[in-house]
C-alpha cells in the first residue's frame, strides 16, 4: 500500500493504525464494534474522503496498509480489502461533513465511559482533569444503534463545535484537529469518567467552584494560545515510541 499513495497519506494512515493500537492497549477496544477516522488531504477530486477500519479486525492488530479510504456517501475508494461498519460510517461522515477542522474523530465504548454516560448529571466537576474538559463538552441523547440518516442533523447540533462528546448510553467521542490531539482528548476524557468512578464510592464529594472552574478555562485558553507546542505533540512521539516497545507492526 505505501508504493500506492501519497507520502502524506502514507503517515496519516501510520498514525491512525497506530492510534487503533494504542486505543486498544490502553483498555478503551470494544472488541470490533468502534471506529477512528482521518480525513484526508484535498487531492482535487472534489470528494471528501477519510479512512477509517474495515469491520472485522481488532484494534491491536491493524496496520497503515489495513485501513480503507471511504468517501461521505459511503463509497470505498481504490483498494479495499474489507467493509465498513454502518453504524461507524453514520456517526465519523456526519461529524467530518459538518466540522471542516476536525481531521480526527475517535469513538470509544469503554465500560467508564459508558457507565459516566448513563449516569443523569453526566461528567462532574470533580478532577482538574474534568475541568480542562467540561468547557468544551457535548451530550448527544440515544437514539438507537446509529444506522439511520435522520440522526445525522440531531448529532451535528448536538456536537456544535466542541471537542468532546459524551453519547447518553452508548460512550464517548472526541473530534480534534489531528490525531495525536484525538488521542489525547480521548485520555483525559476516559480518565476523568474513571476517576469519577473512583470517587462515587465516597458517601461525599467535594465539587470544583464555578468560579475556579472558569479561572481553569481562561488558564487553558491563555496556554493553548501561547505555546509553541501542544501537549498532544509533545506526548504524541513517546506514545508511539511505547506502542513500538509493546506493539510493533502498525507501520506496514
Amino acid at each position: 500500500m505505501r508504493n500506492l499513495v501519497s507520502p502524506q497519506e502514507w503517515q496519516l494512515r501510520v498514525d491512525l493504525a497506530a492510534c487503533y493500537r494504542l486505543t486498544a492497549l490502553y483498555g478503551w477496544s470494544d472488541l470490533i464494534f468502534t471506529h477512528i477516522s482521518a480525513k484526508l488531504p484535498d487531492d482535487g477530486s472534489g470528494k471528501e474522503k477519510f479512512l477509517i477500519n474495515p469491520y472485522g479486525l481488532f484494534f491491536d492488530e491493524m496496520t497503515a496498509s489495513d485501513l480503507l479510504v471511504v468517501d461521505l456517501e459511503g463509497t470505498l475508494q481504490g483498494p479495499a480489502r474489507g467493509n465498513v461498519n454502518r453504524a461507524g460510517f453514520v456517526i465519523h461522515s456526519t461529524v467530518h461533513a459538518a466540522r471542516p477542522d476536525v481531521q480526527c474523530v475517535l469513538h470509544t465504548h469503554s465500560k467508564a465511559g459508558v457507565a459516566v454516560s448513563i449516569q443523569e448529571d453526566g461528567l462532574l466537576r470533580l478532577s482538574q482533569q474534568s475541568t480542562l474538559i467540561l468547557h468544551s463538552l457535548a451530550y448527544h441523547d440515544y437514539q438507537g444503534v446509529a444506522v439511520h440518516d435522520a440522526e445525522r442533523a440531531s448529532l451535528v447540533g448536538d456536537l456544535g463545535h466542541r471537542e468532546y462528546m459524551i453519547l447518553r448510553n452508548h460512550g464517548l467521542l472526541t473530534a480534534s484537529r489531528s490525531i495525536a490531539e484525538a488521542f489525547m482528548a480521548m485520555y483525559l476524557l476516559e480518565s476523568a469518567c474513571q476517576i469519577q468512578l473512583a470517587a462515587q464510592g465516597s458517601p461525599r464529594l467535594r465539587q470544583v467552584t464555578d468560579e475556579v472552574l472558569s479561572e481553569v478555562e481562561d488558564t487553558v485558553r491563555i496556554m493553548e494560545a501561547s505555546a509553541p507546542v501542544s501537549r498532544s505533540e509533545l506526548a504524541w512521539p513517546g506514545l508511539l515510541r511505547r506502542l513500538d516497545r509493546l506493539n510493533p507492526g502498525y507501520a506496514q
